[in-house]
């Protein structure tokens, strides 16, 4: 992972494409709205593969209506991994759990989690739940720790690539750095609160956070593609091949990356879904189908993610952001090993875009996004 901080460690749980902060800031003068448009949503999955993304696809519906598109190497029903949009599936849980009276997202995580969120100034008495589900508990991100990169995401992985992690030795990698800054100060996007909130959501219902998700979310919506597979490195069928480079640099050889133990992620990022089952979650969702009103005001309650992107804000695992036409989306996308993800709605939920690219080191999800709700085709080279 680059040292730099892109737009991208909002997105990711690892490795994902090049969304720079340039691309999600709102222009200084938003240009007219057009009318979306699939040919330039297939225009930008074309100019994906041409940059050299191996495959890309993308499912988008408008109502009732359902649109497909592909571009190399893929299929339109393809399952994948997500990454970071597990995000909001464990932040709908908790959020559930709420509404039911079984914890308050203001409980501290201590509470939930006694003695696990300590060391080098970490403390789980003065972090809040809620806390975990916007990142602004300053826990230190440890995807971010150098020899955890290496070994994960680097030359490592091919020798690490079936091992397990259990979330609390994932934890222990974080807690061994200094906090990110005070809790409740500032923001910063940390995979580290939602492995701990999987751990809060075992430690409420006694049973894997995965398995709450597939109960409360997965067998309600029947998503027949979409589940959390722990430690199982098989990815299940329909897929494509998963490429990654393994390194920061575009050039040297790709990498066949599709199997791995996704325990690295946890309830930060291992689960896999396909783009229908991921529009018919985040459509539900929005629509108010998995949360009372009260709880959906909470989690699209957001806070601000940095000064340059005036137009993104941070709920409870889930992204508000404003498109360059003007209008406004919300969902997440993620990244891991081979695989970069995005899934967006409308807020009424009646428009919604989902979309894979099998690679983790070129191609910019963000286009798709512009071609789908504003109808801006990429420019061409």
């Amino acid at each position: 992972m680059p040292a730099a901080r892109t737009v991208r460690t909002l997105l990711a749980v690892g490795l994902v494409a090049g969304i720079t902060v340039a691309a999600l800031a709102a222009p200084a003068a938003a240009a007219p709205p057009a009318e979306p448009s699939h040919a330039a949503t297939q225009q930008a999955l074309d100019a994906t593969v041409a940059e050299g993304v191996p495959g890309a696809v993308a499912q988008a519906r408008d109502g009732k209506a359902r649109w497909v598109g592909t571009a190399g190497e893929r299929k339109g029903s393809d399952r994948f991994r997500v990454g970071s949009i597990t995000k909001t599936f464990t932040a709908t849980v908790l959020l559930q759990l709420q509404a039911e009276g079984r914890l308050d997202l203001d409980d501290p995580v201590e509470k939930w989690l006694p003695g696990v969120v300590r060391g080098h100034g970490h403390d789980g008495r003065k972090i809040t739940v809620r806390q975990l589900l916007n990142h602004t508990s300053g826990i230190y991100s440890y995807t971010e720790d150098p020899a955890f990169q290496e070994k994960v995401f680097g030359s490592g992985f091919l020798q690490h690539r079936y091992d397990t992690w259990t979330p609390k030795q994932l934890v222990a990698v974080a807690t061994a750095h200094e906090p990110d800054f005070a809790p409740g100060s500032s923001w910063n996007y940390s995979n580290t609160n939602f492995v701990l909130a999987g751990m809060v959501v075992e430690k409420v219902t006694g049973r894997p956070y995965g398995k709450a998700i597939e109960n409360r979310i997965v067998k309600p919506l029947k998503l027949r593609a979409t589940s959390a597979p722990g430690t199982d490195s098989r990815m299940p069928e329909p897929n494509s091949r998963a490429y990654s480079k393994l390194s920061n640099e575009t050039g040297g050889p790709t990498y066949d990356v599709t199997e791995l133990n996704p325990s690295i992620a946890g309830a930060a990022g291992e689960m896999v879904s396909d783009a229908n089952d991921l529009q018919t979650f985040y459509r539900a969702l929005l629509k108010g189908r998995l949360l009372p009103a009260a709880e959906m005001k909470e989690m699209t309650s957001t806070v601000q993610v940095s000064p340059d992107l005036p137009g993104v804000g941070y709920g409870l695992g889930l992204m508000r952001q404003k498109l360059s036409c003007g209008k406004e989306v919300w969902g997440h996308g993620g990244g891991i090993h081979g695989s970069h993800s995005e899934a967006q709605a409308t807020r009424d939920g009646e428009r919604s875009l989902a979309a894979n690219l099998n690679a983790d080191w070129t191609g910019d999800t963000q286009k798709l996004i512009e071609a789908e709700f504003c109808g801006t085709a990429p420019a061409k080279r």
